[in-house]
């Protein structure tokens, strides 16, 4: 029981970070239709940018967070801007494809610029664990978990408190009703990168600590996919209970299961829980269920 609690809060709270990323894929969906494949890519790019700035001396770690936050908001802007927004009205197929495209852009730019290698993300956190009666936490695991909870917080009460939140979830309910009442849909579009943006850059410096900035660090966002398609891929909220189950679901399984296969099934578990949702629930657990008449 005591080994079976120890990979649960471990598990809930590498949740939590899973559930940060999945953010950045949900804002988009809901308000743009598009699934971006090119998520766990500006998680990569934000991890990269912020090793690189730990490593320049004398420069603060608070400020290596602002410049890395107010760097991914900028170019949030910039792809909607300049690539999404000329394909307003071409083909879904085509509009993914092209955010197919960016992954492999951004991933071709970072071993350009800063090159292929493997970057140290350390972040000013003590090594030995936590122990709390029978759990053993890691320390990086608290920090991270409590760092993507802030950011969920505030995500959630910018969505519910503030005029462009409100105005984000108009557009997401039904974009020409949001145009009828004033709501530049254009703008909303901009912002959700924007905001997808911050997102990963706060995924990019835990996930970074954790695995190091690589190219490697890209494949966070498929590993992040079936979060989205458990809560659903236009809820927040199913987004961030998806990350928790699906944190816990593959500690747990890799606990008990690891002993027995040799290893890896933290890599495989969530596509396994992914396809079981998808034959319950195509729309996922909290996702809206769209019914067309033909």
């Amino acid at each position: 029981m005591e080994f079976f609690i120890d990979l649960m809060t471990n598990g809930l709270l590498v949740g939590l970070m899973y559930a940060l990323v999945a953010v950045g894929f949900v804002l988009i969906y809901k308000a743009t239709s598009i699934i971006n494949f090119a998520q766990g890519d500006l998680v990569m790019f934000a991890g990269y940018g912020a090793a690189v700035m730990l490593g320049l001396r004398g420069l603060p770690l608070w400020l290596m967070v602002l410049i890395l936050c107010l760097g991914m908001v900028a170019l949030g802007f910039v792809l909607e801007r300049g690539i999404l927004r000329p394909m307003v009205g071409q083909p879904l197929v085509s509009v993914i494809m092209v955010t197919i495209g960016l992954s492999f852009v951004l991933q071709g730019l970072v071993a350009i610029v800063w090159g292929a290698g493997t970057r140290k993300l350390e972040l000013p956190v003590p090594l030995a664990p936590y122990v709390v009666g029978p759990v053993f936490i890691s320390p990086i695991n608290v920090v991270a978990a409590v760092i993507a909870l802030v950011f969920l917080i505030a995500f959630g009460l910018f969505f519910t408190r503030s005029r462009l939140g409100v105005a984000m979830r108009a557009v997401a309910d039904d974009q020409q009703a949001a145009m009828v009442v004033g709501i530049r849909v254009s703008r909303v579009f901009a912002l959700s990168w924007a905001i997808a943006g911050l997102a990963a850059a706060a995924g990019g410096i835990i996930w970074g600590n954790m695995l190091g900035a690589s190219s490697l660090l890209s494949l966070v966002g498929l590993k992040v996919f079936p979060v989205v398609i458990l809560g659903g891929l236009d809820s927040i909220g199913g987004a961030i209970v998806g990350g928790l189950i699906l944190g816990a679901v593959e500690s747990v399984a890799a606990g008990y299961l690891d002993p027995y296969v040799g290893g890896g099934t933290k890599d495989f578990i969530p596509y396994v829980l992914m396809i079981l949702v998808l034959f319950i629930r195509p729309y996922g657990i909290w996702g809206h269920e769209t019914i067309e008449r033909v």
